[in-house]
């Protein structure tokens, strides 16, 4: 059924998987220990059905599938591995080493999106 859909409506999808969880990791601090799939999956329900543009151009019939939700378990599994695997970059890391050793922290850091958060922490506490 996924498969069936539009690029378009499969990019959608998957952007809206990304920013919600890049969202919901920062709402717990990117702490492992408060991480929630449940709660998770209930923001993305939540940012797909009130921003998503994609939710309305999906049939009904297609949304109330079992096999399309199996389908979006695995797209999840998908997109959270690869946010997860990817390496943050070199500038990333030059730029938080930099205002950690202004600030005297410490934080860790093991994927770009990670990162982000990480240097978007520290620029607030620059300021």
């Amino acid at each position: 059924m996924y498969k069936e859909l539009s690029s378009g409506v499969k990019i959608s999808i998957t952007r809206s998987i990304s920013t919600s969880f890049e969202s919901y990791l920062a709402s717990i601090g990117w702490d492992e220990d408060k991480f929630s799939m449940e709660d998770f999956v209930a923001s993305w329900q939540k940012y797909f059905m009130e921003n998503a543009a994609w939710f309305d151009k999906v049939p009904q019939e297609v949304l109330m599938s079992h096999e399309f939700h199996e389908e979006m378990a695995k797209k999840i599994d998908e997109v959270i591995a690869k946010i997860l695997n990817e390496k943050p970059t070199k500038k990333q890391i030059e730029s938080i080493e930099k205002m950690q050793k202004q600030l005297g922290t410490s934080y860790t850091f093991h994927c770009k999106a990670e990162a982000a958060y990480v240097e978007q922490l520290l620029k607030q506490q620059l300021k």
